[in-house]
């Protein structure tokens, strides 16, 4: 996923925004730097310095009190702990497409939900068959998401041919099957429950539930309320990523006034301002001015959703930092004289058949039901041949794909046969995805 500015809701009727745009662009320059990680991350663990790059993995921060160290190693501090809020802003996306985009009602959300669940289902049930009783077959859902990041920077490559509407629905079916890797880390990856941790962090979501709902946002009271819950999350033993979702549902991402109310205000605050000498001194000294900035101010904040300020906000650090160190800390596979027989394995042959075949059939063919018989339309100016091209970049697993492998496997072996398959889909749908693309935008 990708950033600087992002328009949080890039909606279909209005495929000429500027936010999406924004949106776009900044998916496009996130993956570029995302992809140098992964390069680097291959190269180094397959240089002389490999053990650097092991020791760096396995190096442990924590605090330590009472003669007690808690600790974790910095691998699982970037997947454990930065990841969480990646995953607050895959839950803020999630969010507001259920709310004001794609997904909130059935007229629009039909076309996306429909391929994210054809290209969802039918890679997990490959990859199933293709391991069924073996040692891999707990990895069934490694194929199942779209690196978003990825998808949109090979659509970037194509220039301004792209329809804007292939963009928006691209972006919409990888949200929607990131909403469903969510529920199947939370509900299958979660290897033991322990209540009462559990039970502290329900209890500390219900407060902040009661605290949104009246209208509190206090940055230095739900910060520590949400680290909390992230601590309890942690110990329950759900993967602590779900917190971040989880968090993500309770910012809301719809105005806490009017329009009407809203402009009125302003009108009326800037009437009063301009009637007076001001200047950027005036304020200190006159209680009016400094009076009305205070209720401009008041009036914009609750006009703007905490949930978009807060993907304005964050966007940038999980595209810029988090994802690439995220690469850069779990895209190190070790390419030894071994990593072909590796390749053919049932696991790696599983994501790779599930990710460039099931993907593109599974999205491409729930697509045409969706139209032929369910009456969903699909964006201007975009074709059928056009989402095929399109599902075959759903293929790109990469990000949620890799961090699902490693919470379905426990053996070294079985997670490396895992990122071996990841990437060579990945690659192998980022070429075909782009040739396809290239060549029915221009044959028109």
């Amino acid at each position: 996923m990708q950033r600087p500015e992002r328009h949080v809701s890039p909606r279909e009727d209005s495929p000429g925004q500027g936010g999406f745009a924004r949106f776009f662009k900044s998916e496009a320059a996130g993956s570029i730097l995302l992809l140098g990680a992964t390069v680097f991350a291959l190269a180094w663990a397959n240089s002389p310095g490999a053990g650097l790059y092991d020791s760096m993995l396995h190096a442990r921060l924590g605090v330590s009190w009472g003669g007690s160290i808690q600790a974790l190693s910095l691998h699982h501090w970037v997947n454990d702990g930065l990841m969480a809020i990646f995953f607050f802003v895959v839950g803020l996306e999630i969010k507001r497409e259920l709310a004001v985009g794609q997904l909130s009602s059935f007229r629009s959300a039909i076309l996306p939900v429909g391929a994210a669940l054809g290209g969802v289902m039918l890679p997990a049930l490959i990859y199933a068959g293709l391991n069924a009783g073996g040692m891999g077959s707990h990895g069934w859902g490694i194929p199942m998401a779209t690196d978003i990041a990825f998808a949109l920077g090979v659509l970037a490559l194509l220039g301004p041919r792209v329809p804007v509407g292939l963009k928006v629905f691209l972006t919409a079916v990888a949200i929607a099957d990131d909403l469903g890797a969510v529920v199947v880390i939370s509900i299958f990856y979660t290897d033991q429950i322990h209540t009462l941790p559990l039970l502290v962090a329900g209890g500390l979501l219900g407060i902040l539930f009661l605290l949104a709902r009246l209208g509190f946002h206090r940055v230095a009271v739900f910060l520590p309320l949400a680290l909390a819950v992230w601590v309890a999350t942690l110990l329950s033993g759900v993967h602590a990523t779900v917190a971040g979702v989880l968090l993500a549902m309770l910012v809301p991402v719809r105005a806490r006034i009017e329009p009407a109310r809203f402009l009125g205000t302003v009108r009326h605050k800037l009437a009063e301002l301009e009637s007076v000498p001001l200047s950027s001194t005036s304020m200190v000294s006159d209680r009016a001015q400094l009076a009305s900035i205070g209720d401009l101010h008041d009036a914009a904040g609750k006009f703007l959703p905490a949930g978009i300020a807060l993907e304005h906000l964050l966007h940038p650090w999980t595209a810029f930092v988090i994802l690439p160190l995220f690469a850069l800390f779990n895209a190190g596979v070790h390419l030894s004289s071994g990593a072909l027989d590796r390749l053919q394995s049932p696991v790696s042959l599983g994501i790779v058949v599930g990710l460039f075949a099931g993907k593109q059939i599974g999205i491409t063919l729930a697509s045409w039901i969706a139209v032929r018989a369910l009456g969903a339309e699909l964006p201007a100016g975009v074709t059928l041949h056009q989402v095929w091209g399109a599902s075959v970049l759903g293929g790109i697993g990469f990000t949620m794909s890799i961090f699902i492998s490693g919470l379905a496997f426990g053996d070294e072996g079985l997670v490396a046969s895992a990122k071996l398959g990841i990437l060579a889909a990945s690659v192998l749908a980022g070429a075909c995805g782009y040739a396809a693309l290239r060549w029915i935008l221009r044959t028109g």
